[in-house]
């Protein structure tokens, strides 16, 4: 028996497992971008809670591309809630240089509401 055959009638390889032919298939070629730390928790997220989502996405060669976009626009809107924030809230460099420990304690608040708030609107949606 050949180990691996083609058949003209679907235009699928085969190779031989055991007793059985098995089709050689693989998935769709996709660019590689890189993904950051919200894109690598919402694949997290997908992975555990929405299987169906992300064995399409995997299966159709754009999960990458997709976790690439919700990374950016996630990190986007981050630093724009924090320079809002600290903004309302009169965090400046002034008020760095006057008192280190409270600007460092209120950028920790602030930085940890806007994790909560995008985390909220695109990691866990």
């Amino acid at each position: 028996m050949e180990k691996v055959i083609y058949e003209e009638k679907n235009g699928l390889w085969y190779e031989l497992q055991g007793d059985y032919y098995i089709p050689c298939l693989k998935l769709p070629e996709e660019e590689q971008l890189p993904i950051g730390v919200w894109g690598q928790r919402h694949l997290r997220y997908i992975k555990q809670n929405r299987k169906v989502l992300y064995l399409n996405l995997l299966t159709n060669g754009k999960l990458n591309g997709y976790l690439a976009d919700i990374d950016k626009q996630a990190e986007d809107m981050f630093l724009r809630l924090v320079k809002q924030m600290a903004e309302s809230e009169g965090v400046t460099e002034q008020f760095k240089a006057d008192n280190q420990m409270e600007w460092v304690a209120r950028m920790n608040n602030i930085r940890s509401r806007a994790m909560e708030i995008v985390n909220y609107e695109y990691i866990f949606q």
